[in-house]
């Protein structure tokens, strides 16, 4: 079992900044994919980005969407996976999910939820002026 939380979320402007934290049970490298997915209201859940944890610095992966504004990292001294979110655009509007694929199904799919086993309750992140 891994228990997530989520954290962070808010509402910003249309251009500003959030960093989400997702605190997990688990040490971050035990899972190997954490990934952090969103859904907005009538679609359908998406991945945002994901980290391959077992090398070094992690090996990161991006929807096109978001490329160039948002980082994920871990702090595996912390146990938690971060998301920095930079110039925000209403259409990042969404609860945004924490997850954990401890066994490496995810490593075909990094975005795709199906490689996903364990996930938080998430949090709301509003974009609007």
């Amino acid at each position: 079992q891994v228990q997530l939380v989520e954290s962070g979320g808010g509402s910003v402007q249309p251009g500003g900044s959030l960093r989400l934290s997702c605190e997990s049970s688990r040490k971050t490298y035990s899972n190997a994919f954490m990934g952090w997915f969103r859904q907005a209201p009538e679609k359908e859940r998406e991945g945002v980005a994901s980290i391959y944890t077992r090398v070094s610095g992690g090996t990161s992966y991006y929807v096109d969407s978001v490329k160039g504004r948002f980082t994920i990292s871990q702090d595996n001294a912390k146990n938690t996976l971060y998301l920095q979110m930079d110039s925000l655009k209403p259409e990042d509007t969404a609860m945004y999910y924490c997850a954990a694929d401890p066994y490496g199904s995810a490593r075909t799919a990094p975005l795709n939820r199906a490689g996903f086993r364990y996930w938080g309750r998430g949090t709301q992140v509003t974009v609007s002026s």
